[in-house]
């Protein structure tokens, strides 16, 4: 339904498709152009439609910054967070930037509408290193090297799923090394320890032979593609529910593929690895983004703060 001329109207999907579809075409001309992933492409789009279907049936060159505010008004009374509300502010800054460099309108009403401030330090899920090692110890099935391989990648390497899908053959290094193409179609070179190494090794020595000869991906299906983000995801729900078994603590927490790279996080901060390394090894565009990873747990806090007791002047308590 959309309220046109004072009467409600039943419009279809399809009218709404036709109406924009020029739209929608340059924005997707515009992101394969900015070399964006398709998880990202298909992120914005859906914000995008979602957008398109509120504002039916109006012109896009008259939109105003208002019609940008209603509807993510309107996501938030959904139910949509801060985090989500500036996502799909995000997809909306970057439609509007793209029919604007496309010289089909001449502004972006969403540019200056402010992001959600969202919770600072807020401390991210992650596994303790028995609990790390008794996840591991959980793999199992057919395909138990090749998972093996993907999970030691998020948990002691940090990548993110959608890395270790775009991961291939060429990008394992004789010398221990990835190269690894990050967000933003970014570079970034980590160094293997050497134990991870001989597992990529074998993992590839047992990849399974891909349908098509000329698919280079590191990690192939049971079909003989490369292996979907989907999947690298599922690899790690059902370790993580296995795990949740052995450990029924554990229950209460949302466990995920990208806690595996909280959990590296936390990992090399415990061990004194400075932000700006750690900025470097997860592929951040912004240390700011690095720092969520600053939290000190209560044992550390005790430490530091046995370090001073021994400098507290004796003569205080012969006062009381």
């Amino acid at each position: 339904m959309t309220f046109v001329g004072g009467y409600w109207v039943l419009t279809t999907q399809h009218e709404i498709i036709d109406t924009y579809d020029m739209e929608v075409e340059l924005f997707s001309i515009w992101m394969k152009n900015q070399g964006m992933t398709k998880a990202t492409q298909q992120a914005y789009l859906s914000d995008t439609r979602s957008f398109l279907h509120m504002i039916y049936p109006n012109e896009i060159a008259k939109l105003g910054k208002i019609d940008v505010m209603r509807f993510l008004s309107d996501r938030r009374e959904r139910g949509a967070g801060d985090e989500a509300r500036n996502r799909k502010l995000s997809s909306l800054r970057a439609f509007f930037k793209a029919l604007n460099e496309m010289e089909h309108i001449q502004i972006n009403p969403a540019a200056l509408i402010a992001k959600s401030k969202q919770e600072k330090n807020r401390i991210p899920t992650y596994l303790e290193e028995d609990q790390l090692e008794s996840f591991f110890q959980s793999i199992a099935g057919k395909y138990q090297h090749r998972n093996m391989a993907i999970l030691l990648l998020m948990a002691f390497a940090g990548l993110r799923v959608g890395e270790i899908h775009r991961m291939n053959i060429q990008d394992l290094h004789q010398d221990g090394s990835i190269h690894i193409l990050g967000k933003g179609r970014k570079w970034r070179v980590i160094p293997l320890p050497e134990s991870m190494h001989q597992v990529l090794i074998r993992s590839l020595d047992e990849r399974i032979e891909p349908k098509q000869s000329k698919e280079q991906g590191f990690f192939i299906s049971q079909f003989g593609r490369r292996l979907s983000v989907r999947m690298i995801q599922t690899v790690a729900d059902q370790t993580f529910e296995v795990l949740q078994q052995k450990m029924p603590a554990l229950n209460g927490l949302k466990l995920s593929s990208h806690k595996l790279r909280h959990s590296f996080a936390t990992m090399q901060i415990r061990s004194g690895t400075d932000i700006r390394t750690l900025q470097e090894l997860l592929g951040h565009s912004s240390i700011e983004t690095t720092q969520i990873y600053t939290h000190i747990d209560n044992k550390q806090m005790k430490m530091a703060m046995d370090k001073v007791s021994s400098k507290i002047p004796l003569s205080i308590s012969s006062r009381n």
